[in-house]
């Protein structure tokens, strides 16, 4: 900036040339140059004023935003800055064919405690204990004078207990919102579902995870936030699974069996309409897992999943179709059943003398061990084990509950002529009621394998996944009809629904080694209607014993069938099947019943096996 002189040399000498003082000139410009400094100061002051106001004008505009955006948020509890995952609660509903619903979730609440922040402690205490009796007062109060300062106290409570806590007025009793998984339903399909419980907690929420069933086997798809809206729709009917549920709790009641095993499979895609395993538990309530012992003893023990057992005579019809698909025999071709059968130093025997020779069919309808066993032989060890693996008797059973995937069958070390024999006729393999059904599946349906699911899909078998040809499927079901149309299952040839089915009768073996004599796993494997069959049950019962007339009996014609019966009496209805009577039968009285006569006689071939 250029200054202004004090005395311009010009008008100097203008005014000394007029006369006037020059000294006024100075004066003068020394106000004019004051007045210029305070213009410039005063320019410079007011635009600091002017950046200050804007910087003003800016913050609280940021500020109030700010808040803005805060009181329209949710609260949520405040979290580390360590990058940990956020805590999902959120899991799909399971529902049934029919869309009903197995398995959801609710909104409770949890309780915890900040012991510092507990006015009277003891009191507290023993409110606490007052409300929830499994604490313990003296427990408590320990914990909350011992200087920690978070406790939990219950991960879950009712509503009615929430208002209970409240009502102490402890401001150190805390809440902190849960979902928790509820079976509506309580024990009725227990052993499919399997449960859930607690993942990952915080104050917050916590996550649900999959503990057995279905549940743990697709917990992955029940916790996927993009399919947490899209209930996962299973193929069981619920009111098919309550009415065999029923059924078999009263049969193994009426038996007095230690468990129970009921599967209805449809038999051409192999979806499981309804299972059921017995001693069951509630979901909301399951029990620890037991530490020792035996696990069948545990209400936990998916005995259609898990339980591996011979399964004795039902293995015959897989022995007869293997024969009768490898061209080797024909339901009638005669068998040579002469007892007992010796090989080597083991003698097998059959439950009565049926003669020399029988029938491919009569082998089946009188359960002959001796007759299985030649057919067997005949068709060899190589052949036998392969066509066991086509049928998915060597592996676990692809369905998706847990407990499947981890159950192996248990195979003889050496596959030999005399495993290969008593294979024939059910022993010296242990399967799973599951895989029993698997198979019967493929000899009913006209010969295809199918995949045993608990999800409602659209598959079904192809040229692809056939085992025994559509002819050789024919010819077992005529047979396995006749098994019960005159054989040892006739207790379930029920009026208007024609059965087929094969019995087995084996005896437990013991822990160290053997078998008991007293103790049988009794099974019956059918198929219905017998003509175009559109399902499959297995009914199996552990360990039971009828008395009629005093005398126990044990074998599945006396035991597993009429359990059987009574549970295709109760299922087709609820399953759309409407009774087809044929004409009239002699040996059938008026009313649909059975002769005096035609009865006794096939009382005696139901004790047979």
């Amino acid at each position: 900036m250029i200054r202004r002189p004090l005395r311009p040399l010009a008008r100097v000498l203008s005014a000394r040339a007029e006369g006037s003082d020059p000294d006024l000139i100075e004066a003068e410009e020394r106000a004019a140059r004051l007045a210029q400094r305070h213009r410039e100061e005063r320019r410079k002051a007011e635009t600091r004023l002017m950046l200050l106001g804007a910087v003003f004008i800016l913050g609280f505009t940021a500020v109030g935003a700010r808040m803005t955006l805060l009181s329209a948020a949710v609260p949520v509890e405040p979290r580390g800055s360590a990058g940990s995952e956020p805590i999902h609660a959120q899991r799909a509903d399971i529902v049934d064919r029919d869309g009903a619903v197995l398995a959801t979730n609710i909104v409770t609440a949890s309780l915890y405690a900040q012991p510092r922040d507990l006015i009277d402690p003891a009191n507290a205490a023993r409110q606490l204990a007052g409300i929830f009796p499994d604490l313990d007062a003296g427990d408590l109060t320990r914990k909350f004078t011992d200087g920690r300062k978070f406790l939990w106290i219950k991960r879950t409570i009712s509503p009615e207990q929430r208002q209970r806590v409240h009502d102490i007025g402890e401001p150190g009793l805390l809440f902190g919102p849960r979902e928790v998984r509820l079976y509506p339903n309580g024990a009725v399909a227990a052993h499919i579902l399997g449960g859930a419980g607690f993942g990952r907690e915080g104050v917050g929420a916590a996550e649900i995870v999959g503990t057995a069933g279905v549940e743990r086997q697709m917990d992955s798809r029940l916790r996927d936030p993009a399919e947490v809206d899209t209930p996962l729709r299973l193929s069981i009917d619920l009111d098919a699974q309550v009415a065999l549920e029923e059924v078999l709790a009263k049969g193994m009641a009426d038996m007095n069996a230690r468990g129970a095993v009921g599967i209805l499979m449809e038999a051409d895609t192999g979806q499981i309409r309804a299972l059921a395993s017995l001693p069951d538990f509630d979901p909301n309530l399951r029990p620890a897992p037991p530490v020792s012992g035996d696990p069948a003893d545990s209400p936990l023990f998916n005995r259609a999943a898990q339980g591996r057992y011979e399964l004795g005579s039902a293995f015959k019809p897989l022995t007869a179709a293997l024969a009768i698909e490898r061209g080797e025999v024909t339901p009638h071709t005669m068998i040579d059943t002469k007892g007992p059968m010796k090989w080597g130093r083991y003698t097998i025997h059959d439950f009565h003398d049926y003669g020399d020779r029988l029938s491919v069919e009569d082998i089946l309808v009188h359960s002959s061990n001796i007759g299985a066993a030649r057919l067997a032989i005949g068709s060899g060890a190589a052949a036998q084990k392969a066509f066991l693996g086509r049928v998915g008797m060597l592996a676990p059973v692809p369905v998706e509950l847990s407990e499947a995937a981890r159950t192996t069958p248990m195979l003889p070390r050496n596959w030999s002529d005399l495993s290969t024999m008593t294979i024939g006729f059910g022993h010296g393999i242990a399967v799973t009621p599951l895989h029993l059904a698997t198979a019967y599946a493929a000899l009913a349906n006209g010969g295809l394998l199918v995949h045993p699911s608990i999800l409602a899909s659209d598959w079904r078998p192809g040229e692809a996944d056939r085992v025994i040809s559509a002819r050789t499927s024919a010819e077992t079901r005529e047979m396995l009809r006749q098994v019960v149309a005159r054989g040892t299952a006739n207790i379930a040839d029920i009026p208007g629904y024609d059965v087929a089915g094969k019995t087995g009768t084996a005896d437990k073996p013991l822990p160290q080694g053997g078998y008991a004599r007293d103790k049988t796993i009794s099974t019956f494997a059918s198929f219905f209607p017998a003509d175009h069959p559109e399902y499959v049950l297995v009914v199996s019962l552990d360990e039971p014993v009828t008395i009629i007339n005093k005398t126990a009996f044990r074998t599945a014609g006396l035991t597993a069938v009429p359990v059987a019966a009574k549970a295709i009496e109760r299922l087709a209805p609820v399953l759309g099947l409407r009774p087809e009577y044929p004409p009239a039968d002699p040996g059938r009285t008026a009313d649909g019943g059975k002769s005096p006569e035609r009865a006794a006689s096939l009382y005696t071939l139901a004790g047979n096996d």
